[in-house]
């Protein structure tokens, strides 16, 4: 019998792996040949590919790095932007930026139990996973900070949420601010700045 005509025999990653990725995967057939520079998640299983942020993003993830960076390597810690997170046997994460409890050395997969930050930066089409189920996931891991940063040069707008993780195992907002405010916290490390140097001048 014939095969289908739309069958070209062609291996497709993102039908043949559907539901089955880890990092053992990723290591074998990421990146995806063709595909523009991406990001590449995994939620259980399930790979999610989104583009990159635009400039605004860039630039608050460069900013919040360098107000970050003295601080945290004052307690042994390292600052990063986007590394492989792995939050369990078959969840990763690429969030804009984390501080880990010691330096990575080169990994490639860093375990959950070694962030002691991790943060994103909103996109529009990122809303959803980058206020909902990406801290969820980071708290089931276990993870003690979680990072919120939303910039919006339309709106002149920039705001920086601190989430910490309870003894109930769910994240609450340990400090907060809006440009033309002061965002200030000692722990996990202190810091202290208007969130408007966020934003380009």
């Amino acid at each position: 019998m014939a095969a289908p005509a739309h069958d070209t025999g062609a291996f497709d990653l993102l039908v043949e792996l559907r539901g089955v990725w880890t990092p053992d995967l990723a290591d074998r057939y990421l990146p995806i040949p063709g595909m523009p520079p991406v990001k590449y998640e995994c939620q259980d299983g399930h790979l999610i590919v989104s583009p990159y942020g635009g400039s605004a993003n860039t630039y608050a993830t460069y900013r919040m790095l360098t107000l970050m960076e003295p601080p945290a390597r004052g307690l042994g810690c390292r600052v990063y932007p986007t590394l492989n997170v792995q939050l369990g046997i078959n969840r990763w994460i690429q969030p804009d930026f984390a501080v880990l409890r010691e330096p990575a050395r080169g990994g490639v997969w860093i375990p959950a139990t070694r962030a002691l930050l991790l943060g994103e930066c909103v996109s529009p089409f990122s809303r959803v996973a980058d206020r909902i189920d990406k801290p969820a996931m980071c708290a089931e891991a276990g993870i003690a900070y979680f990072m919120r940063v939303e910039v919006s040069y339309a709106k002149k707008h920039a705001e920086v949420v601190l989430l910490r993780l309870g003894e109930n195992g769910a994240y609450k907002v340990h400090a907060k601010a809006l440009a033309g405010d002061t965002f200030e916290t000692r722990e996990p490390f202190p810091l202290r700045f208007d969130p408007a140097e966020l934003l380009e001048d």
